[in-house]
């Protein structure tokens, strides 16, 4: 492979830079604000549309959709360009469609679901949650306990979700939930799409989040779920959901990679300029240290992401390299931006400049789709050849 992105992913991700830098950072203050004052860090409803009507002009919609139904088809490593240029600002905004939920529908769908559902989500027309953790199953789905039974044609849901983004707005969640016990991790667990207004589906609660963000708990109650609306083959949704859980977990370590990089950004301008004790900061060698500690540490993670995503696109198995990843890319930014609130000193400790909410990020995310300690011990797991 080739260690730089080919010409056309490079002006991709240069494209996607000159949108963050004119189009989201300019909200951050307000983003800032509205958090500070104990408010929704969402952008408002007209900023949004106007930004969405912006990155669409720019053909920045559905760029690892399927080519057939309007998308770029574009692979993994371009994405992980894409996708480490948005990690720059903490104004929330995503690229439609999410990628993981785009590529288990993509891997699953039958015409019928293409049509209803993939196809308005690839054109940005709704919104999308997943429903995987429960309250007493989180990494570990063998402890998944929501369960989907057959009532004639349709099925029929029941069991409690928790720590799912956007369930309050999303038209449709993808329900993960036990169709025939097995023995093992994978425990027949299917995947079902359910509309909001499906009778039974339930959103409990918001649930406050560190940095302004939410989750939310749903109660599924009896809900009946047309049999057409089975995503993929029954029992067989832990592999689609692996799918959806690994695009995650690249996407996370290339944002991760983008905080690091704008934190590192911010000490490389802000270290000469203060002086303490007659001498600049730049010259301090703790400074000196974080600072080449931390662009060494990006270096490694960037090429090893960028790795992983080009043996996805080989169509390699990279159980392996994600876990990797996804562990050392969310751990090193957190210490990279730690270090860089450490040097800012007090103003650092502040609400008014975005690291504290890129210190919120990340600590979450080192918990989101598999905390580091699982995935430390999936990859001790496989060098050590033991069996689950």
């Amino acid at each position: 492979m080739h260690f730089e992105l080919d010409d056309e992913h490079r002006m991709l991700k240069e494209l996607v830079r000159r949108f963050v830098d004119t189009e989201l950072l300019p909200h951050e203050a307000g983003v800032l604000a509205r958090e500070a004052a104990g408010q929704p860090k969402d952008l408002a409803a007209e900023d949004r549309a106007r930004i969405d009507a912006v990155s669409r002009d720019m053909g920045l919609w559905g760029l690892d959709a399927p080519a057939d139904i309007g998308g770029m088809d574009l692979p993994q490593v371009a994405m992980v360009g894409v996708n480490e240029e948005l990690g720059r600002t903490i104004t929330p905004y995503i690229l439609p469609p999410d990628s993981p939920n785009l590529r288990m529908l993509t891997a699953t769908v039958t015409e019928r679901q293409r049509d209803a559902y993939l196809m308005p989500y690839v054109r940005g027309e709704t919104i999308s949650a997943i429903g995987i953790s429960e309250p007493g199953a989180g990494s570990d789905p063998s402890g998944m306990t929501t369960r989907a039974v057959r009532d004639g044609d349709d099925w029929v849901l029941n069991g409690r979700k928790i720590w799912i983004t956007r369930a309050d707005e999303a038209d449709f969640t993808i329900v993960m939930a036990v169709t025939e016990k097995r023995e093992g991790a994978r425990n027949g667990i299917s995947a079902f799409l359910v509309d909001r207004a499906t009778p039974g589906f339930n959103v409990l609660r918001r649930i406050a989040m560190l940095g302004g963000e939410a989750t939310y708990e749903l109660a599924l109650e009896n809900c009946r779920v047309p049999g057409w609306k089975l995503l993929g083959q029954e029992g067989d949704g832990f592999a689609p959901m692996q799918v959806r859980l690994g695009t995650r977990r690249v996407e996370m370590a290339a944002w991760s990679i983008g905080m690091a990089q704008r934190a590192l950004d911010m000490l490389v301008d802000y270290a000469p300029q203060r002086t303490t004790f007659g001498q600049p900061l730049s010259q301090r060698q703790a400074i000196q240290f974080w600072a080449a500690d931390a662009a060494t540490r990006i270096h490694a993670a960037r090429l090893m992401t960028y790795d992983c995503a080009w043996k996805i696109d080989q169509g390699r198995d990279v159980r392996q390299e994600i876990s990797m990843i996804k562990a050392y890319a969310t751990e090193m930014a957190y210490e990279v931006v730690d270090h860089v609130m450490q040097a800012f000193g007090a103003m650092g400790m502040t609400r008014e400049l975005p690291l504290h909410l890129m210190a919120s990020k990340l600590r979450m995310m080192r918990i989101y789709d598999g905390p580091t300690e699982v995935h430390q011990w999936v990859v001790a797991r496989n060098l050590f050849g033991m069996k689950r």
